[in-house]
């Protein structure tokens, strides 16, 4: 049976489905799935109305009475509904210049006979290509909870948006990657491929991932604190070099994982590496953005424009040729900022330098020709003076 909150917040959205809005306002909202059409409506009829009132300012400086009575009903909608989204936990923002406007022009609006426009009367601000409405990114319902926990934005790609929430019964922070609402349909099957990927890869060093929800097209997984890059940068003076070994081998174990289980990640990065923290201090290498991975038997390939922001080979010829040795030239880019905190490929001394110079040779047939042979190496490393970070 469903609870008082989402009944109510049933009734709010059939009140506002039945009310025609405009794909003007309609993309201003595209990100919000469950309250996006609501907010489109109301910024309509808002610019509407602060419209007539500007041109009624500089002309005959008389509101009609119809759209008076109307838009003291807007107020009165937008106070009550707002109010009731906050009461089921929903927070809302409304922007502050329009609420100022709202509340300059309740004082003069007149339920009868027209209202007279105050001479001093300021224009409102027409805001048409941004939104007045948002709050922070809805919320997820939980199967064994009454209520809705709030979702707070963490991240966001090229066609997903990723969000944070703390389970209530368990006091655990999970994560949800949710489609972006209008994305192409190739992306839409990228992304439940992507889940379907990572839902058979179980492994210490990949992001798990719990449930697909076709309703939203979005996914529940486990909560990782930062990138690679971020934790590297900031703790970069402090890490030594066991440390940095420590979490190079954790990125192999991955790699050598998902290449032993036919899988090619292609989109080896700083950003999609991720470091999951625990309170005692220790950290997990976590591989995630499966979202332009191919396994080995699938036909899905890439373009040239979602190669962007990814680290390439320049030896890459064709797309359709991928394989594990362009994928070592990407690991050595990442080894070299573990191990230096410099995201710029400059080659030095040391042993680090020699691994990193053999995985991002210019001829792919003198690189590490798999993972495993790479971590043979990195496994070797000591301490050596040429190798600590700048």
């Amino acid at each position: 049976m469903a609870t008082p909150n989402e009944m109510m917040l049933s009734d709010l959205k059939a009140k506002y489905e039945e009310q025609a809005s405009s794909q003007a306002f309609d993309r201003l909202y595209v990100d919000d799935v469950e309250f996006g059409h609501m907010f489109s409506v109301l910024h309509k009829q808002l610019n509407r109305h602060f419209e007539s009132i500007n041109d009624r300012a500089r002309t005959t400086r008389h509101y009609w009475a119809d759209n008076s009575r109307d838009l003291l009903a807007l107020i009165d909608d937008i106070e009550k509904d707002l109010y009731s989204l906050k009461r089921a936990g929903i927070h809302v923002t409304f922007d502050q210049r329009y609420q100022d406007a709202l509340e300059r022009c309740q004082p003069w609006l007149s339920y009868s006979g027209g209202s007279a426009v105050p001479e001093d009367f300021d224009e409102v601000e027409i805001l048409k290509y941004r939104s007045v409405f948002s709050r922070p990114a809805g919320a997820v319902v939980l199967s064994n909870q009454p209520e809705r926990a709030p979702l707070k934005m963490v991240g966001s790609g090229s066609y997903a948006n990723v969000y944070s929430y703390v389970d209530p019964e368990y006091d655990i922070k999970f994560a949800v990657k949710r489609a972006k609402r209008g994305v192409s349909e190739r992306d839409l099957i990228r992304f439940r491929k992507e889940f379907a990927i990572m839902k058979r890869l179980r492994f210490p060093y990949v992001v798990e991932v719990y449930r697909y929800s076709d309703d939203k097209d979005e996914y529940r997984m486990e909560f990782c604190d930062n990138t690679i890059r971020k934790h590297v940068s900031r703790h970069n003076a402090s890490l030594g070099f066991s440390t940095r070994k420590r979490i190079a081998l954790q990125f192999l174990y991955g790699l050598n994982y998902i290449h032993s289980e036919g899988v090619l990640h292609r989109d080896v990065s700083l950003q999609n590496v991720l470091v999951k923290t625990y309170p005692s201090g220790a950290v997990i290498v976590k591989l995630s953005d499966f979202g332009l991975s191919k396994e080995a038997q699938s036909d899905f390939t890439m373009t040239q424009t979602e190669l962007r922001g990814t680290i390439r080979d320049p030896q890459l010829e064709s797309l359709k040729t991928y394989s594990v040795v362009n994928e070592i030239y990407s690991i050595g880019w990442v080894l070299n900022f573990i191990f230096t905190g410099k995201e710029s490929l400059s080659y030095g001394d040391g042993h680090v330098a020699e691994i990193v110079k053999k995985c991002t040779n210019p001829n792919p047939a003198h690189r590490y020709q798999s993972a495993i042979d790479l971590i043979a190496d990195v496994e070797e490393l000591d301490a050596d003076p040429t190798d600590a970070p700048a």
